[in-house]
């Protein structure tokens, strides 16, 4: 089983909740390739059981780069194919259960006839450019922890 992590990044904050996703995934024996969204080149459905992609929240949506990527998601290729989507948010926005890039991406991503395995993760980051809430990377672990369950279950 191998999977694809692709996010974006400002101040390194999604950058650093994609990486735990991938590490944890990898320690529970899934293959991981992760890429910046600005180093994906090519990318084709046969290489991969499913995809994982993030982005930071900037005015209640994703990044240009990331709207850019979901274009190279071909519906016909991915159809069936679990997802799942994160994001970096202010807490305050959280609250108010504003707009989300994860939401967001995981609605394109449906539209595309893919398969959401879990809800979307949004981490906190404090300010524009963070740190991260306190707490979030371990609610990362978690989250991927219990996303590798879902996916050797998927598989069976």
């Amino acid at each position: 089983m191998k999977s694809i992590v692709v996010y974006d990044t400002s101040y390194g904050n999604t950058q650093t909740i994609a990486e735990t996703i991938a590490e944890t995934l990898k320690e529970s024996g899934i293959e991981v390739d992760l890429f910046d969204v600005k180093n994906v080149k090519k990318l084709s459905a046969k290489n991969y059981n499913f995809l994982v992609l993030g982005s930071p929240t900037r005015f209640g949506t994703m990044s240009f780069a990331i709207r850019g990527f979901l274009g190279k998601v071909k519906s016909e290729e991915w159809m069936n194919k679990p997802f799942t989507a994160f994001d970096t948010e202010n807490p305050e926005n959280m609250e108010k259960k504003e707009y989300s890039a994860a939401e967001k991406i995981a609605a394109k991503l449906t539209d595309k006839k893919m398969n959401q395995l879990l809800p979307v993760l949004k981490a906190a980051v404090f300010g524009q450019k963070g740190p991260l809430k306190e707490g979030e990377i371990e609610r990362t672990k978690e989250y991927a922890r219990e996303l590798a369950i879902k996916l050797k279950e998927d598989t069976v």
